[in-house]
């Protein structure tokens, strides 16, 4: 996907505690950049605005994936793109990238596909369409599958 396909990203520097011992971030940090993005893509969204407290719905990941194309380094800056790509029934997909800051510079791709639920140990419940239709508005085109 272009960089230009994301309205959103949100800039992170890498700090020490994110690298290993070559200087270069750590694998299982991307999840916790797609999560940065994640959670800053719904307050851009209005989720939080909606939802006062952070109780909004209840959402589980279910696959996480991620292609790593050339490392990130010690106190560099990243943009994390993140856009909403579809809506299913009882679960939402998001695309991610990671670029250099400010640049078309991809660092790895990712895919996180969320699962809503009516309670922590429940099961999948749909989307409510309150919650879709702010992603839909934010990102300016239909998400439903």
């Amino acid at each position: 996907m272009a960089r230009s396909d994301y309205k959103f990203h949100v800039r992170k520097r890498v700090r020490y505690a994110e690298i290993d011992a070559q200087r270069v971030v750590f694998n299982s940090r991307y999840l916790e950049y797609f999560d940065i993005g994640i959670t800053e893509y719904w307050r851009a969204a209005g989720v939080y605005d909606r939802w006062p407290g952070h109780d909004s719905p209840e959402f589980h990941v279910a696959r996480a994936e991620i292609d790593y194309r050339a490392p990130i380094l010690l106190d560099e800056e990243i943009d994390i793109c993140v856009r909403a790509a579809r809506v299913g029934r009882s679960s939402m997909v998001f695309h991610f990238e990671l670029h250099g800051a400010g640049a078309d510079d991809l660092r790895a791709t990712g895919v996180l596909v969320n699962v809503h639920v009516a309670e922590a140990q429940g099961a999948p419940s749909p989307v409510p369409d309150e919650f879709v239709n702010l992603f839909e508005a934010f990102e300016g085109r239909a998400l439903r599958a």
